[in-house]
Order: structure tokens, then sequence, then C-alpha cells
């Protein structure tokens, strides 16, 4: 599988710049008519949004949510995926001991929010078709990559809810990661279950996805909307 990385260890100013950078390294997508770019919001979304418009293919999104870890949410122990999609760490659940009750506390929680946001950004619009097409998958940045894995399982798995983009009649003909910015080892997990994988920075002390930016700030549904209306 294609592996495409830089080892610039600069920081980007925002997500405009992350965004326009990856989009220069996807250029043999321009005007492709089977492309498609997926955002996975929110952070995901605005970098997808410039990468659509440079590259002159529709925009869509991928709904995933983190699983994080009781009394320290920011490390994912997993993360579901719009069409019921669940994937889980194993090993560190093993490790740290996680019961499946508090796994299965935790992933109703979230899939609550998974849905709000379902009907929050979708409306009663269908997803994009992703059957035959090359997608490109976008996020602001991997850490474990528990939410990419999931957002790439919901892609190429059948699926228990036909609202989801993927089931086993409607799998993409190439299926691309992009993220701004990823830890060597997480890089390579999704490269070894994708076509191809861009990143632009690999830093080999990486500690989290903020610190790779100067301006980091949450995106708003508004924003998600906005971007998907334009």
């Amino acid at each position: 599988m294609e592996a495409l990385q830089q080892f610039h260890l600069q920081r980007f100013h925002d997500r405009t710049e992350a965004g326009t950078k990856l989009a220069q390294q996807l250029l043999t997508y321009q005007q492709d008519p089977l492309g498609l770019v997926l955002g996975l919001p929110r952070g995901g979304v605005p970098i997808a949004s410039i990468i659509a418009q440079t590259l002159q293919l529709p925009l869509d999104i991928c709904l995933v949510r983190k699983l994080g870890l009781p009394g320290n949410p920011e490390v994912a122990m997993g993360a579901i995926a719009s069409g019921g999609v669940l994937w889980l760490n194993r090993a560190l659940i093993t490790r740290l001991g996680i019961s499946q009750e508090t796994i299965a506390t935790v992933t109703a929680r979230e899939r609550q929010e998974l849905q709000r946001r379902e009907r929050v950004y979708r409306g009663d619009r269908p997803p994009l078709s992703v059957a035959g097409r090359h997608v490109i998958l976008v996020d602001d940045g991997v850490a474990t990559g528990a939410t990419m894995l999931a957002a790439i399982q919901s892609l190429v798995s059948p699926a228990q809810d036909p609202r989801s983009l993927a089931n086993s009649a409607r799998s993409p003909a190439r299926l691309v990661v992009a993220v701004p910015v990823a830890p060597q080892e997480t890089y390579d997990t999704i490269a070894s279950q994708v076509d191809q994988i861009v990143c632009v920075l690999i830093p080999p002390n990486f500690h989290a996805i903020g610190l790779w930016y100067d301006n980091f700030e949450q995106i708003a549904d508004a924003e998600v909307c906005r971007l998907l209306q334009d």
C-alpha cells in the first residue's frame, strides 16, 4: 500500500494552513470524476472543505465518536461510527481491566451524541454514496487512531444501519486517509488499513494533536453545517 509522508517539523498556524498543505499533496485527485472528500466532525471538516474546494470534489461527513476512558476522556479505548460500527482497543482495555459494563455505558452515551450530530448536520439529507468511489477521509490529526480506524471500518464493512455510508455492496474503490499530523505508530497502523495515507508531519515526539497548531480552537456545530452547505 502506498504511503506518502514528509518530515517537516514545523507547526501549522491553523486548520486552514493544514488543509492547504494536504491539498497540495492530493492534486492527483483533482477533478477526479470518482472523487469524494469526507471530513470527520468537527475538526476534520474545515480541512476537508479546503481539500474539496482545491480538488473540486464533493464534500460530505463521516460521523465518528471517540470512546474516552472514564476519568481520562482524551485517551480513547475505542470509537463508534454511523451504521453501528464499534472499534475497540482490546489491548488497552485488557491492560487497564476495563469492564464490559463501563464500555457499554460510555458507548451508549457517545451514541446519543452521534445521533444528535447526525440530525444536526444531515437533517433529512442522505449521505453521499461511497460505492466505487475514490474516497479521501480527512481529520485534523490522529493520536491513537481510534476514531479514524472506526471511520475506515464504517466505509469498508457491512453496516447494520441502512443510513450508513457503507454496506456489503457499497465500498469505495480506493480509500485514502489525509491528516496533517500523526505519530509514527498510528501512521503505520492506518497505512496498513487503506490504499494510501497522506500526512504532512510525523513528529518523533508527538504528545497531542493540538501542540502542532498555533490556533486549535474548537469548531462549532454551526460552522460544520455552514461548510457542508457551502
